[in-house]
C-alpha cells in the first residue's frame, strides 16, 4: 500500500483547538468481515488487531467519570470484539448514549444472529454505511452480495422498531461517493435515499449522513496509483469552507486506537499522527480530560476533507 502521510504534513490548514470533550470514538480493532475500497482504516476478515481487556478496563474507568456523554465504537466492525456487548452494557447502565458503527452485513453472521436484538433492547444508535440505493454501486465499492445482504439487515432492524417513531432506537445510514468527487447535498440525497428504499424495499431509516472519502490508507493509496491524488486534494482545498472549522468533529471527540493510543480523529489514527500534550503522545491510561480542553489539534493536508463543501464528520455534512 502506498503511504499518504508523505504528501499531507506540508500542511497550510490553520490551527484549531478543542472544546469540552464529549464523544469517546474507540476503535475496537481492525478485524472486518467485509474489505471495502474506501475503508480509510483498511480493515478486513484477515486483520488480528484487537483492544486488551485491559484497555477496556480503562475506557469503562473514564465512562463511569461521567465525562462523557457519548461512546462511539468503531472497527473493522466492532462486533466482532469479544468485549463489544460487555461495553455496550456497561455504558448504558451509566446512562451513556452509545452509537455502533454498523456495516449491516454483520447482522447475518455467524454468531451474531441475536445482534439486533442486543442493539434495540441497550437502545444503541446505529450508523451504519450503504454507499448508494444501486446493488451495482454498493458491490462494486463493497463487495458481491453486500447490498442484498445490507436491505435484509435494515428489514430487521425496522421490523424490531429502528426508525420508527421510537427516539430510541435511531438507524442512520451513511454515504461515501463511489470515487474521487465530494459527496452531494446530504438534504437533497436524504430525500432520494429515503424515497427510492421506501419505494424499493419498504424500508425506512432517520438520517442519511454524507461523508467525503480522506485521501489516505486504502482510498489514498488507490488514488496515488490512479495519478488521481494530486487533483483530488485540489478539489478539497477549492472547495474549503472556514464556516466548517467551527463544527468539526475533533473538537469535542478523541479517538483511541486498539492499542489505548489517543489521537484528534479517526483519520489522525489511522495516519498514526497522535494527540500531544506536553508534546508527548498519550495513553488513556494517563488521560486527564481537562487537559484536553484549548489544546493544539494536530492537522494536516486531509483535514481538507472534513472542511470542503458542506463539510464532512462522523455526523455528516457540517452546513447546509
Amino acid at each position: 500500500m502506498l503511504a499518504t502521510l508523505p504528501l499531507l504534513q506540508n500542511s497550510d490548514f490553520p490551527q484549531i483547538k478543542r472544546r469540552q470533550l464529549k464523544t469517546l470514538q474507540v476503535n475496537l480493532g481492525y478485524r472486518c468481515n467485509q474489505q471495502c475500497l474506501h475503508c480509510h482504516v483498511d480493515a478486513g476478515p484477515r486483520r488480528t488487531e484487537s483492544m486488551s481487556d485491559e484497555n477496556i478496563s480503562v475506557i469503562e474507568n473514564l465512562l463511569s467519570s461521567g465525562q462523557i456523554s457519548t461512546l462511539d465504537l468503531t472497527g473493522g466492525a466492532p462486533e466482532l470484539h469479544p468485549k463489544f456487548r460487555y461495553l455496550v452494557e456497561k455504558a448504558r447502565a451509566l446512562d451513556v448514549h452509545v452509537i455502533d458503527r454498523c456495516n449491516l452485513t454483520i447482522l447475518s453472521e455467524p454468531g451474531q444472529e441475536n445482534l439486533a436484538e442486543f442493539l434495540v433492547e441497550q437502545q444503541v444508535e446505529i450508523v451504519a454505511s450503504l454507499p448508494c440505493y444501486s446493488e451495482e454501486n454498493v458491490d462494486g465499492q463493497r463487495g458481491e452480495g453486500v447490498f442484498s445482504a445490507s436491505i435484509e439487515g435494515i428489514k430487521k432492524l425496522n421490523a424490531l422498531g429502528y426508525a420508527k417513531s421510537d427516539k430510541d432506537h435511531i438507524l442512520n445510514l451513511v454515504y461515501n461517493p463511489t470515487g474521487a468527487f465530494l459527496p452531494p447535498a446530504q438534504s437533497q440525497l436524504q430525500a432520494d435515499y429515503k424515497q427510492k428504499l421506501s419505494e424499493q424495499f419498504a424500508i425506512e431509516f432517520n438520517n442519511l449522513f454524507t461523508i467525503a472519502n480522506m485521501p489516505i490508507k486504502r482510498f489514498g493509496s488507490s488514488l496515488i496509483s490512479n495519478g488521481e491524488f494530486e487533483n483530488y486534494m485540489q478539489l478539497l482545498k477549492s472547495s474549503y469552507s472556514t464556516e466548517n472549522l467551527q463544527t468539526v468533529m475533533c473538537r469535542e471527540l478523541i479517538s483511541i486506537d486498539w492499542q489505548g493510543y489517543i489521537y484528534d480523529c479517526d483519520f489522525n489514527q489511522m495516519l498514526d499522527l497522535p494527540l500531544l500534550l506536553n508534546n508527548e503522545r498519550q495513553h488513556i491510561s494517563q488521560l486527564d480530560i481537562e487537559q484536553l480542553e484549548n489544546n493544539d489539534i494536530v492537522v494536516a493536508d486531509h483535514c481538507y476533507g472534513c472542511t470542503a463543501g458542506q463539510g464532512s464528520s462522523c455526523g455528516g455534512a457540517l452546513s447546509d
